[in-house]
């Protein structure tokens, strides 16, 4: 007798156990289970995540890093013009076509982990800068600038920009810091332009 077997030889008068019969009406037997069920649905949610949310996710990082992002004003720096909460769309392409114009209104970042500011444009690369009386001068010419509800505080000797570099102030001159303070703004710490306020809804427009 090879190992294993039963050495009792099956009874043809066996019955099976209670509680299974062996056939009649109602009996039934359960269908096996599938293989891999359970790990199959979750390699289709798996591959769900992987199609759609990922895909989207994705797009989502490259339009922050590239396109546009929104941001929140923060502070009383740039009044009248722009107001604390405020909510702004940020973009990021025209500068890849075309150099930052004066009066275009900029967020900044000044260092790797520092809070980004937002300011205006009002002195380019070359220019000389000069600020007196109340009145910033470009190239020894006064600046108009009819978003100001106030004169220009301080004093600035005229100063030639460098090249690549960007002289900005905030809107709210007695309440800002900006180049007055640090100085011009290399090109490259410039993230990107400011061109709508989608909040508060009374607000909602373009900034030109």
């Amino acid at each position: 007798m090879s190992y294993g077997e039963d050495p009792r030889p099956e009874s043809p008068q066996s019955m099976p156990a209670e509680g299974f019969p062996s056939s009649g009406e109602g009996s039934h037997v359960n269908p096996p289970s599938q293989p891999g069920g359970p790990t199959r649905l979750v390699r289709l949610l798996i591959s769900e995540i992987m199609g759609t949310l990922l895909p989207a996710v994705i797009i989502a990082v490259l339009i922050h890093l590239f396109l546009a992002q929104a941001t929140r004003v923060y502070g009383q720096s740039m009044e009248p013009t722009l107001h604390t909460d405020d909510r702004l769309l940020v973009e990021k392409i025209t500068y890849r076509f075309r150099p930052p114009q004066r009066g275009d209104i900029v967020v900044i970042q000044l260092y790797k982990g520092s809070q980004p500011l937002i300011k205006r444009i009002v002195g380019l690369p070359g220019e000389e800068i000069a600020i007196r009386n109340g009145q910033v001068y470009i190239n020894g010419q006064p600046l108009q600038e009819d978003y100001l509800r106030e004169p220009t505080t301080g004093y600035l000797p005229p100063t030639r920009i460098p090249p690549m570099h960007y002289f900005v102030l905030g809107d709210n001159r007695d309440g800002s810091n900006d180049s007055r303070n640090f100085g011009p703004v290399p090109r490259d710490k410039i993230l990107g332009r400011a061109i709508f306020r989608y909040w508060p809804p009374q607000s909602i427009g373009f900034l030109w």
